[in-house]
């Protein structure tokens, strides 16, 4: 990220939730600017104080309200990397602490197309509901703020988001996880949703979310929006399938299962009792609806118009032939 001379935001005090990879990742770049960064972790993280001077370290039982409000004390502005009863107890004691600005763990996806029955929510919805809640207080109002990005490119690397040290518990962190396998190079998809219209996907790397979370902290929090859209890519499955055979040099095996046929697989895996492969299913089905595409970037529209900050996310094509290496 670059920054452009002009005037500077005040200075904030900035905690982040979470010792994982993306915790490390946005403590990395936001602690290059004037704001104080605290960093709440459930156990002990050395490496966030020793690799980034200004950075703070508080370990913290995410299960105890109080304890959380007390070090919540003084900031200004929480991004949460945890999710389930956790978030939510980070939610209530932020309120508390009379934190201004909150943003959820809700990075992938869209907010506008979920689906009100979410067979993929994992605590979102809950989160959600208690933000809004709190964001029309009367006494003491909590905003907050939704970075969607569509799907992390580190998805697609070697090894999966797994070595990122993102995504544990989700069940979507593994290589074979999701629509891709590259080292296989095999993939499954459902390229159209029900209507037959193709399926796209918005795709940003990680480092770059984090870049533009930071950009968005120097333009100034106060007219933040609901949700922030951004993205390094876009295209349709199958393009995304193609980009990989491209770069990796080899034809890929793709299965393209049509919307009815995913629903019956998606059932029959109900029926069963096998919810690892019913929630691989709703996934594939969740995707085609466009719960990962990313239209109206108003966030990079944001940077653009003010001037102050460069950002320059990578495109897909760019990003797998950096981890992967370009083709032979």
């Amino acid at each position: 990220m670059k920054q452009k001379t002009g005037p500077q935001p005040a200075m904030m005090r900035i905690a982040i939730a979470g010792g994982g990879g993306l915790a490390y990742i946005l403590a990395q770049q936001i602690s290059q600017s004037a704001n104080a960064v605290l960093v709440l972790t459930r156990s002990p993280h050395p490496e966030f104080e020793e690799n980034f001077p200004g950075c703070q370290v508080a370990q913290v039982d995410f299960g105890n309200v109080e304890e959380l409000r007390y070090t919540l004390q003084g900031v200004d502005l929480l991004i949460s990397t945890i999710s389930n009863t956790e978030q939510l107890n980070l939610i209530d004691a932020a309120r508390r602490a009379r934190v201004r600005l909150f943003v959820p763990s809700e990075f992938e996806g869209g907010i506008s197309h979920r689906p009100a029955t979410d067979p993929l929510d994992r605590g979102s919805h809950a989160a959600l509901d208690l933000l809004d809640r709190w964001s029309q207080s009367r006494s003491h109002p909590m905003r907050y703020t939704v970075f969607s990005c569509g799907l992390f490119m580190e998805r697609f690397g070697p090894g999966g988001i797994q070595t990122y040290n993102i995504g544990a518990g989700s069940g979507l962190a593994g290589p074979n996880d999701y629509l891709v396998n590259i080292e296989e190079a095999t993939a499954e998809i459902v390229e159209s949703n029900a209507q037959g219209r193709p399926a796209h996907v918005a795709l940003t790397s990680v480092y770059d979310l984090a870049m533009f979370i930071a950009a968005a902290i120097e333009l100034g929090p106060a007219n933040w929006p609901r949700e922030f859209r951004m993205r390094g890519d876009h295209m349709t499955l199958r393009e995304l399938v193609a980009t990989c055979s491209t770069v990796r040099g080899v034809p890929f095996s793709l299965v393209t299962q049509s919307y009815q046929d995913a629903q019956s697989l998606a059932e029959e895996s109900q029926q069963t009792g096998d919810w690892s492969r019913w929630h691989y299913y709703q996934r594939l089905l969740q995707t085609a609806n466009g719960r990962y595409q990313v239209r109206q970037v108003n966030l990079i529209e944001a940077i653009n118009q003010n001037e102050a900050t460069v950002v320059q996310p990578m495109r897909f094509r760019t990003w797998l032939e950096q981890v992967w290496g370009p083709a032979v």
